[in-house]
């Protein structure tokens, strides 16, 4: 009778050590996987919904490229919204986007605002001035009526009615005379700390009545400043500045630019 209990006892022990040996080969395994499972969490609708929208993008904008006019040829970027029946949306208004002396067409198309405006119902175009970008020099344009009139060739060839012009930095030797001889001709007026600003009278400026939109950064103390004290002379302007930007603010802070952009824009609708 001992020597039964004895047995029972010993298999019990043996049986207990193989199961404990079992258990601990198999518990690596059974932790990844519980390991596994826990960081394989599905993601949230909205987070879901958000990766679409970022995926889709702007997939239904199109950045064409073109040249208009000849000796030189200008060379120019367009952002082109196509439906899903595949043709082109209607526009809402029609924006011209000039460059400063260190930017280009492409600027406007790598921070996104020609697609931003597209995708917003807005037919926006981007050129490259004589001696940037892909456009060659030219010395036919040395005087304000020339660029004047050159801004006009534009206008007619790509078949602006009146557009929302955009001008930037040095492109304001551009645009500030072909707003005062012919801003009737704009739907609207973006300076963005234009040059030659101080060429023009208090009165000149006075006159203008086409709806204005002066942008500057906040710690752009020279070029900046000195446009402002011109162009809100404007009856019809009003001034954003832009915190923390400097001369290029619309590169410094694209986010903001483009809200006041398509602010802007909604007023003139």
């Amino acid at each position: 009778m001992t020597m039964t209990l004895i047995r029972n006892r010993l298999v019990l022990l043996v049986l207990g050590v193989l199961v404990t040996f079992v258990l601990y080969l198999l518990l690596p395994a059974i932790q990844h996987e519980r390991f596994t499972s826990s960081v394989d969490v599905p993601k949230p609708r909205a987070m879901e919904e958000e990766m679409k929208k970022g995926q889709s993008g702007s997939s239904n904008v199109t950045i064409l490229t073109g040249t208009v006019l000849q000796n030189p040829s200008i060379f120019f970027r367009e952002a082109v919204r196509v439906q899903k029946d595949g043709a082109p949306s209607a526009e809402k208004l029609e924006v011209i986007f000039l460059h400063g002396q260190s930017f280009s067409s492409k600027t406007w198309e790598e921070l996104g605002t020609l697609a931003l405006l597209s995708e917003n119902g807005h037919r926006a175009i981007a050129i490259d001035l004589p001696g940037y970008g892909e456009t060659p020099r030219s010395t036919a344009l040395e005087t304000a009526q020339s660029r004047v009139s050159f801004l006009q060739q534009i206008f007619k060839e790509l078949k602006f009615q009146r557009p929302v012009l955009v001008s930037s930095s040095m492109s304001g030797r551009y645009s500030i005379p072909f707003l005062l001889a012919s801003g009737e001709q704009l739907k609207g007026f973006v300076p963005i700390a234009p040059a030659g600003t101080k060429d023009f009278t208090t009165q000149q400026y006075q006159q203008v009545q086409t709806p204005t939109l002066i942008i500057y950064g906040e710690h752009d103390t020279a070029l900046g400043l000195q446009s402002l004290q011109s162009l809100q002379q404007i009856p019809k302007s009003r001034a954003v500045m832009l915190s923390g930007a400097g001369h290029a603010c619309y590169h410094d802070k694209p986010q903001e630019f483009h809200k006041a952009l398509l602010n802007f824009l909604g007023e003139l609708k």
